[in-house]
């Protein structure tokens, strides 16, 4: 005989929740991360720190000690997830000092990314091992608050170029400079003793403003290493050149969008061949300018209250809004935004892999948290519907980190997901309007109103 599905569930419930209590959320919106269309009135059934049932609307009686939450009216998504950012690096106007590179700072970074729904942070490079490493366990452990944490130990730059030195002071506990190959392999066989999530290489000369470039012996090298030690490289680009020639040689991230030309056939046929990764990044180049220009979202307490105070004291001074409109590099940095808005289009189009991030947190204007919901923004202004910019802010974003436990919403997943007052489905800017964040099941913090940067 077949149960009535309402009872089906019930009993179900039941089953999951056994004699411990469990979470009930009834009543809300669910866009899952799959890049289906969003569902109305989705129950789910948090058991733990994991999903255990998502089905449509229950009104069953629930098992003694079940906790009911009632979401009617919001819509719920999962956390987001970046592949490209970092911590440790900026506090307040201050950026790129070693000082400034400890688990207090990068704790106060974590929460303020999880509190704007950032549940799950990759930082890609210049990490410092003796506080990104047991930081990074206590955080997949849940022995510490904030969001969790994967990345690219020091990362491998260039003698006298990328990252350059006047904005990333970094020392050697955060930053390897090979001048030879056999330098490069030791570097990554380093990181790799140390438990390094990924490889992270910087290639370009930060679009002519540096000397040098990294010489391809020395990117070969560090591939050819890591893929012997079972890593990833993600590869800082700006170059289209640069870009094919990485994928040629086995890049399997491209950790910034190609932003000096349009990609071509030949660039996307490779891409394909090799499984190739692609982070495009957009906010990156609108945030050395927006702010300048002061925009109506500004105003708004979604961004005040990402913005630490020093911070908001240089976006209101004149004369720095009037330096920045006035830079040269401010047209530059508008034309790269464009050619990578329709570079991305493209490319997720033709069906590449393609991952979340912004950098944030590599310089003070790449804001923690607020980044994201920019990149959300620009994604869709690129051409992306708001579902398929939030698949890939979570499904595909978990999957380039390899990760198949959370990223969407559905039976045996992490319950890491945020609640929204409005329904980003037919409007991305209602991504901004947070109503709560849970992460492994609990529910860690309201609206960002109620977060101090």
């Amino acid at each position: 005989m077949t149960l009535p599905r309402p009872l089906l569930l019930a009993t179900a419930l039941f089953t999951a929740t056994g004699a411990h209590a469990a979470t009930v959320i009834r009543g809300a919106r669910v866009i899952d991360g799959t890049g289906a269309p969003a569902r109305d009135d989705v129950t789910l059934v948090v058991d733990g720190d994991h999903f255990s049932i998502v089905g449509p609307g229950l009104r069953v009686k629930m098992p003694d000690g079940t906790k009911v939450v009632d979401y009617t009216g919001k819509t719920i998504i999962p956390g987001l997830i970046s592949d490209h950012s970092h911590i440790g690096l900026v506090d307040g106007t201050k950026g790129g000092q070693p000082t400034l590179y400890s688990r207090e700072n990068a704790l106060r970074q974590l929460r303020q990314w999880r509190a704007y729904g950032v549940t799950t942070v990759t930082s890609l490079g210049l990490n410092n091992p003796d506080v990104f490493y047991p930081l990074r366990a206590d955080l997949h452990a849940g022995k510490a608050d904030a969001a969790d944490l994967f990345g690219a130990d020091h990362g491998i730059g260039v003698p006298g170029g990328a990252p350059p030195a006047k904005m990333m002071q970094a020392g050697t506990s955060q930053l390897d400079r090979p001048t030879t190959p056999d330098e490069a392999r030791a570097a990554v066989d380093a990181a790799a003793a140390r438990g390094t999530d990924l490889v992270k290489i910087w290639l370009d000369d930060f679009n002519g403003s540096l000397p040098v470039k990294m010489k391809p012996e020395i990117w070969r090298a560090v591939i050819e290493e890591a893929h012997a030690k079972h890593l990833r490289v993600a590869a800082h680009v700006y170059y289209l050149d640069d870009a094919r020639k990485l994928v040629d040689d086995g890049v399997d991230i491209l950790a910034h969008g190609v932003r000096d030309k349009p990609v071509d056939q030949g660039f996307i046929d490779t891409m394909k061949q090799h499984g190739t990764w692609y982070v495009a990044t957009l906010d990156l180049n609108e945030a050395a300018y927006i702010y300048a220009r002061h925009p109506a979202w500004m105003d708004q307490p979604f961004f005040a209250h990402a913005v630490q105070p020093a911070l908001a004291t240089q976006f209101a001074d004149g004369a720095w809004r009037d330096k920045v409109q006035n830079d040269g590099s401010t047209p530059v940095n508008e034309a790269a935004l464009k050619t990578n808005e329709q570079n991305f289009k493209r490319l997720y189009d033709a069906g590449i892999r393609v991952g979340f991030g912004t950098d944030s947190g590599a310089t003070p204007l790449r804001i923690p948290g607020f980044a994201e919901h920019r990149e959300l923004a620009l994604m869709v202004d690129a051409g992306l519907t708001p579902v398929q910019a939030i698949n890939v802010a979570t499904q595909r974003a978990a999957a380039l980190l390899g990760l198949d436990d959370r990223g969407v919403i559905a039976n045996g997943k992490r319950a890491d997901f945020v609640v929204l007052d409005g329904d980003p489905s037919k409007d991305i800017e209602a991504s901004t309007h947070i109503q709560a964040v849970w992460q492994r099941g609990i529910q860690v913090s309201g609206k960002v109103t109620d977060f101090n940067p």
